[in-house]
């Protein structure tokens, strides 16, 4: 028995196989405008640039509402389409067509996007463990350059990839962390990676003046404010080392010589309050005491012994310096400066100088400059040849404390900074003898992916894969370019530092943008390091937040993890890795709506 069709249904048959029509036209037309560019792409990711190319095609376009009418006739809704762009499309269309009685498109071969993807990341971190398909990456600890045990643990737990931060430490450190990586790998039949992370262009708060010198000295008490430990400070007579091991100070050395075990020691704190120490020990040179109240100690405070003479006094010296800072509130003026020790010639002024002076001639008024991972925000409100004025508009309540060595961000001024720093360049040639990968900072433009390459390429280290660090707002929108420049080299990769991209890009974004970084990088095969303050809080203290572990598992969709340093980090490990082995069954990348992505221009036809 015959069954007719809708006539409303074929009527939107014919429209949809227009658009997917016009859909695919606009692909193949981007195939071809860009053939000069998909030339220069290494031969093996050929296929993986021009499916890059397709999906930028369809996502300049909003399809939510073809995606709906897709669904609506039990047909794909592209929603999964990242991985094998055209060929999906095509097989759509295809069933249309026969829906409509039409001479079907003969679809593209699939290109096996899924497994390519997976190859490039067997290429770029080594063969995923057995049991679980995402690496887990972990930052290294000063320690590591030292601590044989340490380094053990964290492979033996599960780390992957090794970070090398070149930020900090020195070429021994890096080289000793490198070797006892390798040590450690072969001891345990495995082969863990080394990813040597340059520090980049260095755009941070410069020196200030050190605050007053104070020392405070806290006993430990329980819920209910009953000390459960008194606090401990060690006399040291004038002259001697004090004590690395304990808060300490100077005394005159024939007042310490005095001191025997259970004296009294009384005192004015630097507060007014009167406070009563006991002596614990003594040997002559030095004394150990001991307070069940808190004590300020600073300059001018004297001790009182009362002794067989009658009562001996003493100053304290030798008090540490607190580290300096400015206070700022909301409406406050603070004047960045160009010289980096600015302030450290106007102390007591609301100015503070830059490690970078280059970015002096690139920012304008109006722009937003955000400081310390965006805890202090405002706009500059005028520039000269000096430095600039920035109104500030953002702290926390009752206002904020800018230190020194604090992150600056610009997130609306065009800066053009080199893409290899002369420290990166001398770094470089530690990298190339003891790394397998080797992470650009602050990559902005394919200039300085070009940069990296040739700078490999001089020291005989072309094989080195690479890492993209997308941390700038200028990085996320030259995406597209970065990911066809990384295509370029035998094994690339892109790491999302959500940190500063939360900065750059607004914290309300960073959501929608490290997704949409995901989408590019599934459709150009490039794999994934889904990176910072991912389990911080177990990391350093011991125990993950709920928000931190619902994070975590949404890092199965990356093809790698990092965790950052942290006296717990060999617990952090064991938990990520439970949590992405349990959430590999449930979630693979995701179903996404298509609306137009208006951050990416269509990439440029020319050659870079």
């Amino acid at each position: 028995m015959e069954t007719s069709t809708p006539d409303g249904d074929v009527a939107e048959w014919r429209a949809l196989a227009d658009r997917l029509a016009t859909l695919r036209a606009d692909m193949l037309a981007d195939e071809r405008r860009l053939a000069s560019r998909l030339q220069a792409v290494d031969a093996r990711h050929r296929a993986s640039a021009r499916n890059l190319v397709h999906y930028l095609a369809l996502r300049r376009h909003d399809l939510r509402s073809l995606q709906d009418a897709l669904a609506r006739h039990g047909l794909s809704s592209l929603g999964r389409a990242e991985a094998d762009v055209l060929p999906a499309l095509e097989r759509v269309l295809g069933v249309l067509h026969r829906l409509l009685g039409e001479p079907a498109v003969a679809p593209s071969a699939s290109m096996g996007g899924r497994q390519q993807l997976a190859a490039h990341a067997d290429a770029l971190f080594g063969a995923a463990p057995d049991g679980r398909t995402v690496r887990i990456m972990v930052t290294l600890p000063d320690e590591a350059a030292h601590d044989d045990a340490l380094v053990a643990a964290l492979v033996a737990r599960g780390m992957d990839v090794a970070r090398i931060n070149a930020a900090h430490g020195d070429a021994a450190s890096w080289t000793a962390m490198a070797a006892r990586v390798r040590q450690a790998a072969a001891a345990a039949g495995r082969h863990v990676r080394v990813q040597f992370d340059l520090a980049g262009p260095k755009l941070r708060t410069g020196a200030l003046p050190p605050g007053p010198a104070v020392l405070k000295l806290k006993p430990q008490r329980d819920a209910w404010g009953r000390v459960q430990a008194p606090a401990r400070v060690v006399l040291v007579a004038e002259g001697d080392t004090p004590s690395p091991e304990a808060d300490s100070v100077q005394v005159d050395a024939d007042w310490c010589a005095a001191l025997r075990a259970g004296d009294a020691i009384d005192l004015v704190d630097a507060r007014g309050a009167q406070r009563h120490w006991t002596v614990v020990a003594a040997d002559g040179r030095r004394a150990v005491a001991e307070c069940t109240h808190t004590t300020y100690l600073a300059p001018g405070v004297r001790l009182l012994h009362p002794g067989p003479r009658g009562v001996q006094t003493t100053g304290v010296g030798g008090l540490p310096r607190a580290a300096g800072a400015l206070e700022l509130v909301p409406g406050d003026l603070l004047r960045v400066c160009r010289d980096a020790d600015a302030a450290l010639h106007a102390e007591g002024a609301l100015r503070i100088g830059c490690t970078l002076p280059e970015v002096f001639a690139q920012v304008r008024a109006g722009e937003r400059v955000w400081f310390d991972d965006g805890r202090i925000g405002g706009v500059i409100e005028a520039t000269d040849a000096d430095g600039f004025d920035v109104r500030i508009t953002r702290t926390r309540d009752g206002g904020a404390l800018l230190r020194a060595d604090k992150g600056i961000n610009l997130p609306d001024s065009r800066l053009a900074l080199p893409a290899l720093t002369a420290k990166d360049r001398a770094d470089l040639d530690v990298a190339v003898r003891i790394a397998d990968i080797v992470a650009l900072s602050f990559a902005q433009d394919a200039d300085d992916v070009a940069a990296l390459r040739a700078a490999l390429a001089e020291r005989g280290a072309s094989h080195l894969a690479l890492v993209l660090k997308i941390e700038t707002r200028r990085g996320f929108e030259q995406l597209p370019e970065l990911l066809l420049a990384a295509l370029a080299h035998p094994a690339a990769g892109v790491m999302i530092a959500r940190g500063d991209l939360a900065v750059e890009c607004g914290w309300e974004r960073l959501a929608e943008v490290q997704e949409e970084i995901l989408w590019a990088a599934e459709a150009a095969r490039v794999p994934v390091i889904w990176a910072t303050q991912v389990l911080e809080s177990l990391a350093k203290g011991g125990a993950p937040s709920r928000a931190e572990i619902t994070d975590a598992a949404m890092g199965v969709r990356a093809e790698c993890v990092m965790l950052n340093k942290g006296p717990h980090l060999v617990e952090a490990i064991a938990t990520l890795d439970d949590i992405l082995v349990r959430m590999q069954s449930h979630q693979t990348k995701k179903r996404s709506l298509l609306r137009a992505l208006r951050a990416w221009a269509e990439p440029a036809a020319a050659t870079p």
